[in-house]
């Protein structure tokens, strides 16, 4: 097995001569990223598969509001030359399409479905991508984009509650807070060797 700077040197070989490279950054010893097209995604992905880097690890995005962009993370991982490469692409965040990758990836039926529910992404080809996945019933927009309000999604969500402004101990006794300052002794006098401060 070759060092890791060696297994980062040969990923970046590999990937500029499959696509051209927007933009590349050394995360560290075990991960780099690449930012391309998206059209040059799924060849990209191809060929990484193909060398080695068989195991999707995880997929999803980010919203970037004032570029009217998301910008979508593909990160694959080989067992045998530890490396973890990101791939990265913008689309339009006006009409956020990005072509399924479940003909290279089939595991990434579940990432795709989290990226729509939770970002608004389409994912033409993965044809459970819309189905809900974890928020029951979501009847706003995607939570993760920046423009979500979730102070105003629960004003209209949820009934407004009075809560008190003094904190007031409910055990008559106050042996709550007697046995959290014991733990606190307890752990400081850990940190200093055992000895009781």
């Amino acid at each position: 097995m070759m060092n890791s700077m060696n297994n980062i040197k040969e990923v970046e070989d590999l990937v500029n001569k499959t696509v051209k490279v927007l933009k590349t950054e050394n995360i560290d010893k075990n991960q780099i990223a690449f930012e391309i097209e998206k059209l040059e995604v799924h060849r990209l992905l191809t060929v990484l598969k193909n060398t080695g880097w068989i195991q999707l690890s995880y997929l999803s995005a980010i919203d970037w509001p004032d570029e009217n962009k998301f910008e979508v993370v593909y990160i694959v991982f080989n067992w045998e030359k530890p490396v973890y490469i990101q791939v990265r692409t913008k689309i339009d965040r006006g009409n956020p399409v990005m072509e399924s990758i479940l003909p290279i990836f089939p595991g990434a039926k579940y990432y795709e479905r989290e990226a729509h529910e939770f970002f608004g992404i389409a994912f033409p080809g993965n044809p459970d991508y819309e189905k809900q996945l974890i928020l029951e019933n979501w009847d706003d927009i995607p939570p993760l984009r920046k423009d979500f309000d979730p102070s105003a999604y629960s004003a209209r969500k949820f009934p407004s509650r009075e809560y008190p402004q003094d904190f007031s101990v409910k055990d008559p006794n106050n042996k709550t807070l007697e046995k959290t300052e014991e733990r606190k002794k307890r752990a400081k006098a850990l940190r200093v060797g055992g000895k009781k401060q």
